[in-house]
């Protein structure tokens, strides 16, 4: 997106994970604005956004990809663990794109890119609550789509497949039994590479996608596409 000519201003409510990413992109050359945010406390998020917007620029692009994962079995998660995934992952970026969109309404313009997820579509053990918030974040993109279409603003979402990050480093290596599975059940046979990523989200934030409106772009080399093949298949 900075490459692309877009302003960055990033939120998080750690601040030293703000500082490694402003030193990130530093090493790029980039200067970007931060801000310590908790996307969950709607006060808060309306105070930022003020603060963003007269500070830096009226907000075009918002980006919701605040997000956690509790991997715990269905029956031993309590409620209040459950409630804590949703509370970050869905009404994080209600609380955001509402408050956003405000500004959006008043310029006749805006994009809102949601990062939806896989699990927006597929279910998968021990992940209940995220698979629950990223469906519902896949119809709050095409609601608030219906809601604000007609005010010139497109809400898209991204769901990304299974990428290649400092994350999934321990277990994508070869022989380790999900690394292969990863590369068996993806028939563009790979990980997803970050850069991977860049070319959707800047479609979505550009003016090329002015007609696309409450749609999950599922980057994932194919995976939602196809049922997967037997071991002994070729």
């Amino acid at each position: 997106m900075a490459n692309a000519g877009a302003t960055i201003v990033i939120n998080d409510v750690f601040p030293d994970k703000l500082e490694a990413a402003k030193k990130e992109y530093a090493d790029k050359g980039i200067h970007i604005h931060t801000y310590v945010l908790d996307v969950t406390d709607e006060a808060a998020v309306e105070q930022t956004v003020a603060l963003i917007e007269k500070e830096v620029n009226p907000i075009d692009i918002l980006v919701n990809n605040a997000g956690i994962i509790k991997r715990i079995p269905i029956l031993e998660m309590k409620a209040e663990e459950f409630r804590q995934v949703l509370d970050v992952d869905l009404t994080g970026p209600f609380i955001m794109g509402k408050t956003v969109a405000r500004g959006m309404v008043e310029r006749g313009q805006g994009k809102i890119i949601n990062m939806c997820s896989m699990m927006s579509e597929l279910g998968r053990n021990t992940v209940s609550a995220y698979a629950a918030a990223k469906g519902g974040l896949k119809m709050l993109t095409r609601n608030m789509a219906t809601e604000w279409a007609r005010h010139n603003i497109q809400i898209n979402g991204i769901g990304p497949g299974y990428f290649a990050t400092a994350q999934t480093a321990p277990i994508r290596v070869d022989g380790h039994p999900f690394n292969e599975f990863i590369i068996s059940r993806t028939p563009a046979g790979r990980w997803g590479r970050p850069e991977d990523l860049a070319g959707t989200a800047v479609f979505l934030a550009s003016k090329a996608s002015d007609f696309v409106n409450g749609q999950v772009v599922y980057v994932d080399g194919g995976i939602l596409a196809t049922i997967g093949k037997p071991s002994n298949e070729k």
